[in-house]
């Protein structure tokens, strides 16, 4: 029997995300201080390429029919029994069945909240408010940003004992000098995967109005099921010449270098990882006022943190385009101000911390 902690981390998807990004640089960082098991939801697995193949890792599979919640709440229980993790993490709202199979508990439970889904971003369901009271009230809870931290202590009353804030961290190391540009045309480009919340019809509303007023190139990196969508779209608005689509990246350090501005046009985020890496890449940052956004930016550059709304975010993108001195003191700001404020050291100084204690 091995001495080294199994962790068994549910996530909705294992497709490319912040969260499953973090997990990934985590494990990566700690390598054979625990083992790890992932279950996907969804059967979505796309992020294991981000783990270095050294680790001790594996991939249970287990079936969930949708809407048999009482039979998969069973299914559940019998693998954590099966499986004998020392910890169980799981992650939002779509891992609560395992939550709900560890109520009377199996293991000890860490429950990681990212953020909210489409239909919760202005209103919360009181169904999932209850079953967050009562299911995580003797779990730990790690939340990265300060706006979800008050929403599980205020609305889903959880103890505060139980919270743990670990903001998201950046490895400043990864991003160097901006690429030089030969024909001197602007580039605004956002990463992000291509969902619904992350609104990225938005942008392409936004970069038209840019357009209307001077030359630029918008980048979108990331993929997703709202891809065809957001082309058509592009289309409709007759900019479609200026946009590219670039696709999922595994590294996109490269295209953050030949950005001049970055632009985040959601409806729900937290502490989005792109803003970081952005601030690394000495980006000034042009974006919608969602989660702990403004207070995870420079001074400098909170003032372009808008409404969410296109016409004030191609505001907030023209007046950063058009002012380039402005633009490279804002990104050096940025990039200071990630240096201070969100070293991933830190980050993974917290989560190695938590993880030990949950397994002691």
């Amino acid at each position: 029997m091995s001495l080294v902690p199994l962790l068994l981390h549910v996530f909705p998807s294992f497709a490319t995300g912040g969260a499953q990004v973090r997990f990934c640089a985590v494990a990566n960082r700690f390598g054979r201080r625990w083992r790890h098991a992932v279950i996907a939801m969804d059967g979505e697995l796309s992020c294991r390429e981000r783990l270095d193949p050294g680790l001790d890792v594996t991939f249970p599979s287990l079936v969930l029919p949708k809407g048999d919640t009482l039979g998969n709440i069973r299914r559940c229980r019998a693998a954590l029994r099966r499986l004998a993790p020392g910890l169980l993490v799981t992650t939002n709202w779509g891992a609560i069945e395992w939550a709900l199979a560890n109520l009377l508990p199996v293991v000890r439970h860490v429950h990681v909240e990212e953020g909210l889904g489409p239909g919760e971003i202005d209103r919360q369901f009181a169904r999932r408010v209850w079953t967050r009271r009562l299911v995580l009230h003797h779990s730990t809870v790690v939340l990265p940003s300060q706006g979800l931290e008050r929403m599980a202590r205020d609305i889903w009353r959880l103890p505060h004992r139980r919270l743990r804030l670990i903001p998201n961290g950046v490895d400043l190391a990864r991003f160097g000098a901006r690429a030089p540009r030969p024909d001197g045309v602007p580039v605004i480009g956002t990463v992000a995967a291509l969902r619904v919340e992350k609104n990225i019809g938005r942008l392409l509303h936004a970069f038209r109005l840019v357009r209307q007023a001077m030359p630029a190139r918008l980048v979108i990196v990331g993929d997703g099921a709202e891809r065809p969508r957001l082309e058509a779209l592009a289309r409709e608005l007759g900019i479609a010449a200026d946009v590219r689509f670039a696709g999922h990246m595994q590294h996109p350090e490269r295209e953050y270098a030949g950005f001049d501005v970055f632009a985040l046009s959601s409806d729900s985020e937290q502490m989005p990882l792109s803003v970081l890496e952005a601030m690394a890449a000495r980006l000034p940052v042009a974006a919608t006022d969602v989660g702990d956004v403004r207070l995870m930016l420079a001074p400098q550059n909170r003032g372009l943190v808008v409404a969410r709304d296109a016409a004030a975010l191609a505001g907030a993108l023209l007046g950063l385009l058009r002012a380039p001195d402005r633009c490279r003191e804002i990104g050096a700001a940025n990039r200071a101000w990630a240096a201070q404020q969100h070293d991933q050291e830190a980050m993974f100084a917290a989560w190695a911390t938590m993880f030990d204690s949950a397994t002691a």
